[in-house]
């Protein structure tokens, strides 16, 4: 029989891990609307199932005050199941240290990285912390470097997720940048690489901590965070959702699941005016086309002129691009192609199916968008179309024009199949531009230059805008009806799906932040 002192210890060093800063840290976490760092990973995993690693890990730095010096560093670290499936996460807990990254709790997070990386499973990193640990200065710097070497090695790989729970500053927020998707909390969470204090100083700027970098501004202007929710329970949940549309690595395809679904197709001509200038809301054919309440967009507030998200259709989980025409026409523009593109790219990393829906006028135009690089980061959309080799679904809704038209997965870029609705218009350009300058003799000249005009117009619309032409040249493949769409996307994607073989051996790329 084993001496109960052995077992006493194990307790009370337990005990103390658990304890974290102390009641009155953890009072004020609380009191924050935060929970720690082992309430989270206690939610976010499945009951019972999650293992810490590396509780007794403590800084050996002797320049650091032994008070600091507590089990863990400061950083929760492990695996469980999410959904039923291996995933590999690390919580850092302000409530020691404030969170701050030093040389053991660096390497607490590369251990758990290397074991997800082993392991082919994702990797969630929940921040909560002041950044690099002053005291251990080049040791923390360096931790960082190799937190980021190893983000960079997985892309592609595993999915990576970051969840911004609290603080995310300096060199801390590259991390999450580097990750596929980002998750963060109202009102409780901020990320910027400089805080107001070096913002005032430099540009003598007075800007609060929110202002900067709260979840509304990088939500909706910055494009930085993918999801933002109210509170540290329902962002977690949020993060529970996304996995359960992702493989578990490169190497596997995404769960299948039961789905419900109710024929509303006949809704579809209701939503869609006919009129391409009038404006509809995409996400309404998008919830006809795929399974009942399935659609789980990303980026949302973020360059609204395109819509991405996750779906279903019978179950299997697809990517979905479309454009919005509700926002600045459904144009094209450079946040729209940075935010599609580099979903695209992701779908593609991971074997998941893309589905285009295309009612685009073209690129935006304007000194602005020309000055900031349209060319360079529309060229983004054509590549991450281009180069993907999962199995891709084009749907033209209405119009398509020009560069546009190619750069929304047209047959020729690389699409393996490409349907329309019969009131699509695919062409250079629409008709009263395109009129402007084909028949602008014409029109000056006539005893009627307006009536002229509508005619040559009404004539254009007739003999080039009709989705038969492209049809005739194969490039469109088919001409259907509302009603008929689903089931001709499900008869696609299934066929396509024997020829898209599942990598063994590499990675096809990595997920490179854009």
């Amino acid at each position: 029989m084993w001496d109960q002192k052995y077992i006493k210890e194990l307790e009370n060093r337990n005990a103390v891990r658990d304890a974290a800063g102390g009641e009155a840290r953890v009072a004020r976490q609380h009191e924050q609307g935060k929970m720690t760092a082992r309430e989270r990973v206690e939610y976010l995993f499945d009951k019972g199932t999650f293992v810490e690693i590396g509780a007794f890990q403590q800084s050996e730095a002797a320049y650091l005050p032994e008070k600091k010096r507590l089990p863990g560093d400061g950083v929760v670290t492990g695996y469980g199941k999410i959904n039923g499936r291996l995933v590999y996460a690390s919580s850092q807990d302000f409530t020691v240290n404030g969170g701050t990254l030093g040389a053991v709790h660096a390497q607490k997070i590369c251990h758990a990285m290397d074991l997800a990386v082993k392991s082919r499973a994702p990797f969630i990193c929940i921040n909560d912390g002041g950044g690099a640990r002053i005291e251990e200065g080049v040791h923390a710097l360096d931790g960082y470097a190799e937190i980021f070497k190893r983000n960079t090695h997985a892309s592609g790989l595993i999915p990576q997720i970051s969840v911004v729970l609290g603080p995310c500053a300096g060199g801390a927020c590259y991390s999450p940048a580097i990750t596929d998707f980002i998750f963060m909390v109202e009102n409780t969470a901020q990320m910027f690489i400089t805080g107001p204090g070096v913002v005032k100083a430099v540009t003598g700027e007075q800007i609060s901590a929110m202002d900067l970098g709260g979840a509304q501004v990088h939500k909706a202007t910055s494009g930085v965070v993918h999801f933002a929710y109210s509170d540290d329970k329902s962002c977690l949940d949020g993060v529970r959702k996304l996995l359960g549309y992702l493989p578990q690595s490169a190497f596997e395809r995404s769960p299948v699941t039961k789905f419900n679904y109710k024929d509303r197709s006949s809704q579809i001509q209701d939503m869609v005016p006919e009129n391409s200038k009038r404006v509809f809301d995409v996400r309404g054919p998008i919830s006809v086309l795929v399974d009942e309440d399935s659609f789980f967009e990303v980026q949302p507030d973020f360059a609204k002129n395109v819509v991405v998200g996750f779906a279903r259709i019978e179950g299997k989980a697809v990517g979905v691009v479309a454009s919005q025409p509700q926002y600045l026409a459904g144009t094209l523009d450079i946040d729209a192609s940075d935010k599609a593109a580099r979903f695209i790219r992701f779908c593609d990393c991971f074997n998941i199916p893309l589905l285009t829906m295309a009612d685009v006028p073209g690129y935006m135009p304007g000194k602005k968008q020309e000055y900031n690089g349209i060319i360079r980061h529309g060229a983004k959309l054509l590549y991450a179309y281009a180069e993907a080799t999962v199995p891709k679904i084009t749907l033209i809704m209405r119009k398509a024009f020009g560069g546009a038209y190619i750069a929304m997965d047209s047959k020729h870029l690389g699409s393996d199949y490409v349907l329309a609705w019969p009131i699509a218009q695919i062409a250079v350009m629409g008709a009263e531009g395109a009129v402007d300058i084909i028949h602008k003799k014409e029109i000056a000249a006539a005893a009627d230059p307006k009536q002229a005009r509508a005619d040559f117009i009404a004539q254009y619309e007739n003999e080039h805008l009709n989705p038969y032409i492209a049809a005739s040249t194969g490039s469109i493949d088919e001409v259907v009806s509302p009603t008929e769409t689903r089931a001709r996307i499900i008869a696609a994607f299934n066929s396509l799906e024997a020829n898209n073989p599942i990598p063994t051996e590499c990675k096809k790329h990595g997920n490179v932040p854009l």
